[in-house]
């Protein structure tokens, strides 16, 4: 083999090898696109139903938040060991998110949460059944409190 061939397959294995690695190193990082830890597949009734009818008022100094919750046979049938709580504050600049942050553990069978009536403005509430080995449901849809 002359040394010109030699180099062309030196050449040819290199790049072959240098796409092989950048393939691997590109299927190492790609994911589900979310922002969380993995989950582990759930069978259908082997979760928790999400709590339903959130409302708030204002009532004496307090902000009271209700929600219902009811344990669906079929696709939830896991019963929520207690309700997680979130609350968020709208971001100082226009058209920046929001990031909604836990504020209490209210234990089942309790569907109420309580707080002072806090400063002035718009608060957005939404609460979140969690069971037994962190099993979480959807959120509920949001509130928004608006405190004159």
């Amino acid at each position: 083999m002359t040394p010109f061939l030699g180099r062309i397959k030196w050449a040819k294995t290199s790049v072959i090898i240098g796409v092989c690695l950048c393939l691997l190193v590109m299927a190492a990082g790609i994911g589900c696109g979310k922002k969380a830890p993995p989950r582990a597949p759930q069978k259908p009734g082997q979760n928790v139903a999400s709590p339903t009818d959130p409302a708030a008022t204002l009532d004496n100094g307090q902000l009271i938040l209700t929600w219902t919750h009811e344990i669906d046979p079929d696709d939830a049938a896991l019963a929520p060991q207690y309700f997680d709580v979130s609350m968020a504050v709208p971001a100082a600049c226009e058209g920046c998110p929001f990031v909604f942050e836990s504020v209490a553990r209210v234990p089942v069978p309790d569907m109420v949460f309580q707080m002072p009536v806090p400063e002035p403005g718009v608060r957005y509430f939404r609460v979140q059944a969690v069971g037994d080995h962190d099993v979480r449901s959807q959120y509920s849809r949001t509130v928004v409190v608006e405190v004159p």
